[in-house]
């Protein structure tokens, strides 16, 4: 009988990614501070949250890479490890009638490490990744599909309303881009326009034939969810024709066990096999402050089932078992307690 999973998985770590490799379980994901990249790596998903944590990479004092590191995603392709993330300058950006402008200046970048041990081994900065047009872009994931990377990302397009939408392209290899970027979806139903025209987070599962593309949608609060994508395995993903988009999200805020916020999340396996979905949420609905310093943002994890055609069952965020902050503990943007 396999194991039960424990929610949260660990505590305080928004956007997680959840990669299982030889065995062993790693986790990354949006550190509060937002100034480094942390690794951690156990036997089991319930041993991630005592799990040592380590810092693997430190954003620059300068550049444009120094400011608000968000999403970072562990991929392995080609027997070598990659990092994904999204970082924005420490320079103030200003509008075109010189005022400052607070929109997000993000852009994603890559890490490469071949040493067979991550949390050890040397990673390289291998810059940018070139999405083919400057604009705030951010959670960048990847999938290898009979041998070629794929790259899925949020993007701003200016002339498209909203704040991003999400992107695929095929690449050269795991830093550039070998097409131009392919758009997917956008930001169109009601429930992906609470607060912000947001479609972001996206996250890839290939199973029984098929491409599932979830993705988050929405402000991060309570109205935060997760839509999702579906094509054939066999199919030209970088053609928009492929794709089918739900009209609704398929996993939500439920009071009724005390989640708020489902989202941004990633799929991981059991040691049986099964699929797990890894998703992070908050538990209470009163934010003081500026929600992106609130660092209550906890990773969970549940298997996600199939039904008898092979199709994902989504259902309900489960409920805790494992006792969780009461209130939120703010951070500064320098990391320290306020």
């Amino acid at each position: 009988m396999p194991t039960p999973i424990h929610n949260p998985i660990v505590l305080q770590r928004a956007d997680p990614c959840v990669l299982r490799h030889a065995g062993e379980y790693y986790l990354t994901g949006s550190h509060p501070a937002y100034d480094r990249i942390v690794l951690r790596r156990a036997a089991t998903l319930d041993g991630l949250q005592a799990a040592d944590e380590v810092t693997v990479w430190r954003r620059p004092g300068s550049g444009p890479q120094s400011h608000l590191i968000w999403a970072p995603e562990l991929h392995r392709v080609n027997q070598a490890w990659y990092l994904y993330y999204a970082a924005a300058p420490d320079e103030e950006v200003t509008s075109d009638d010189g005022e400052a402008d607070p929109t997000f200046n993000h852009r994603v970048y890559c890490l490469e490490c071949r040493d067979e041990d991550p949390l050890t081994g040397t990673w390289v900065d291998r810059g940018q990744v070139d999405t083919g047009w400057e604009s705030f872009a951010l959670d960048a994931t990847s999938v290898v599909l009979d041998g070629v990377q794929h790259l899925v990302w949020a993007q701003q397009d200016l002339a498209i309303k909203g704040h991003s939408n999400i992107y695929i392209a095929r690449m050269r290899n795991p830093w550039t881009l070998a097409t131009p970027a392919v758009l997917l979806t956008r930001p169109e139903h009601d429930w992906e326009t609470v607060t912000f025209w947001v479609n972001e987070g996206p996250s890839v599962l290939v199973k029984n034939g098929k491409v599932s593309l979830t993705y988050s949608a929405s402000g991060t609060g309570t109205e935060y969810a997760m839509g999702l994508l579906t094509a054939d395995a066999d199919a030209d993903l970088l053609d928009p024709a492929s794709w089918t988009k739900s009209p609704d999200p398929v996993l939500a805020s439920d009071a009724s066990v005390g989640i708020y916020g489902p989202g941004h999340n990633s799929f991981t396996e059991t040691p049986e096999g099964e699929t797990v979905l890894v998703y992070h949420a908050r538990t209470y609905t009163r934010l003081d402050g500026d929600p992106l310093w609130e660092p209550n943002r906890h990773a969970c994890a549940q298997v996600l089932p199939f039904d008898a055609d092979g199709r994902p069952v989504w259902g309900r965020p489960a409920a805790l078992t494992r006792p969780v902050p009461a209130t939120a503990a703010l951070l500064s943007p320098e990391g320290t307690m306020v």
